[in-house]
């Protein structure tokens, strides 16, 4: 598995399996199945709602705790809840995670980012890192924060790079991880006739190339799926590698567009909703 270099000196796997919208039977499947073909990065949140079954997931596998990158997300409703580190590794059955996530700046997200800070010093996270920090929000935490957070999860696909905020994040050391990478069901992305073109090359298919296209731009990616055959062709991409003039290419179908707009009244909406765990 190829990995990145994080800025604390740890090492992730380029692709994981992501488990956004996944019921909990459909998580543990995912995560054991997608673990058991050559996986090592898991990605869950407070707000998946699966995150017990994640970790079932993960001792099904059979593989030793320490083979596992394991990264999750303190909801909102969470951040001034003391416990709310310890109770969010007590759901996953793990000592500690690899990568621990605030999942949004919402509420009072300088207390959440406190968290982090403290779990990473008690070795119960690894690293740290935000989601859905931009703009202004990254801007504030720049000012507050005591350490540096290892990554930043947010939208990024062609169409919308994230040149600007990469700018903040490169002067940091500061790495991305992607979600809505194949353009969230838009079919737009995945027709562009570059993708089909170089997966006619390389023996791909236009998901493949996007998803490669990621990695080669530093990026994390976490795909996620309940199709098991889509976990296997997802995970496929690491056996060939797109030249510079194709990365070229593809940078210039970038729009900066992004699919997902948030607004202020969610974030108020996301304050306030708490999420209702799965039972032991």
């Amino acid at each position: 598995m190829e990995t990145i270099t994080l800025n604390n000196k740890l090492e992730c796997p380029v692709i994981g399996i992501g488990t956004f919208m996944l019921s909990p039977a459909e998580a543990e499947n995912s995560v054991r199945e997608a673990l058991k073909m050559g996986y090592s990065l898991v990605d869950t949140a407070n707000a998946y709602v699966n995150e017990r079954a994640c970790g079932r997931g993960i001792k099904q596998s059979t593989l030793a705790r320490e083979d596992v990158f394991l990264s999750t997300k303190i909801w909102p409703s969470e951040y001034e809840n003391p416990n709310a580190v310890d109770e969010t590794l007590e759901r996953l059955g793990v000592d500690y995670v690899d990568l621990l996530y605030i999942h949004q700046p919402a509420g009072n997200w300088l207390a959440g980012y406190r968290q982090l800070e403290k779990a990473y010093k008690a070795g119960k996270a690894k690293s740290i890192g935000i989601s859905n920090f931009e703009g202004k929000y990254l801007s504030e935490l720049e000012t507050e924060w005591e350490i540096v957070p290892q990554f930043m999860q947010v939208e990024a696909h062609p169409y919308f790079t994230q040149s600007e905020l990469r700018k903040t994040l490169d002067k940091y050391g500061i790495r991305l991880m992607s979600w809505y990478p194949l353009g969230h069901g838009d079919k737009s992305l995945l027709q562009e006739p570059v993708f089909a073109e170089l997966g006619r090359k390389y023996g791909k298919t236009p998901a493949q190339v996007i998803l490669r296209w990621h990695t080669q731009m530093g990026f994390a990616v976490i795909p996620g799926s309940k199709n098991v055959a889509h976990i296997r062709d997802n995970l496929d991409i690491l056996d060939f590698t797109l030249t510079d003039a194709e990365m070229a290419q593809i940078a210039k179908l970038d729009k900066g567009e992004r699919y997902y707009h948030r607004t202020d009244a969610q974030l108020l909406q996301f304050a306030a909703w708490r999420p209702q765990f799965e039972q032991a």
